[in-house]
């Protein structure tokens, strides 16, 4: 098993033996990313009803598309967080027990031939579309693309630490268990972390 795959397993079971030992914690952990669920249903919504042909076509029946390359996502652990609070527990098992086998091959541990085994995609995979599919739907300066780009500009507001945001906040929520990982970018990635000094969030 390599690290990437390691450091993923063990948010994944951190988070879930934080909800099992905490039932209420699922209600508080709700209340800090309700605005965050209603965002991912809104990209969700555009996506589905503007590039789900295409994509379908390229990603996962001719897989010609960069997009979920072998080991090229970015998880935040704000994205495992949202994805437990969201999956049975039968779920998040499956994404564990996928992670504890060998990716022998080109793609994502995550893809299947019926699209990607979360619930909730990481916000980096959901975000993510390729050259061929922006040449084939957003035209410049298109009300397309105008709407695609007020979706970028709100998924800063979620995941750019020079505000106070929900992905901060829910690693900040574990971090105060005790809890650490890897993939709480927002404390541990230097970059981020100058964003934040920048912005006077941290000193």
């Amino acid at each position: 098993m390599n690290q990437y795959h390691q450091e993923q397993i063990e948010a994944f079971a951190a988070v879930l033996r934080h909800l099992s030992s905490n039932p209420s914690a699922r209600h508080a952990l709700l209340a800090i990313g309700a605005d965050y669920l209603s965002f991912r249903e809104e990209v969700a919504s555009f996506l589905a009803t503007h590039f789900s042909q295409v994509c379908t076509q390229t990603c996962y029946q001719n897989r010609l598309s960069a997009c979920c390359s072998r080991e090229g996502i970015i998880t935040f652990f704000a994205d495992i967080v949202v994805n437990v609070l969201v999956s049975d527990v039968r779920e998040i098992e499956n994404l564990i027990s996928v992670l504890h086998k060998p990716n022998t091959g080109l793609k994502c541990v995550y893809l299947t031939e019926a699209g990607c085994r979360w619930k909730v995609k990481p916000i980096v995979c959901e975000m993510f579309l390729c050259a061929k599919a922006k040449d084939a739907i957003l035209a410049p300066n298109s009300p397309l693309q105008r709407e695609w780009d007020m979706i970028e500009k709100k998924r800063r507001q979620y995941t750019w630490p020079d505000q106070p945001v929900v992905f901060d906040r829910l690693e900040a929520y574990f971090i105060e268990l005790g809890i650490q990982s890897p993939l709480m970018y927002l404390h541990n990635s230097p970059g981020l972390l100058r964003v934040k000094r920048k912005a006077g969030l941290i000193k």
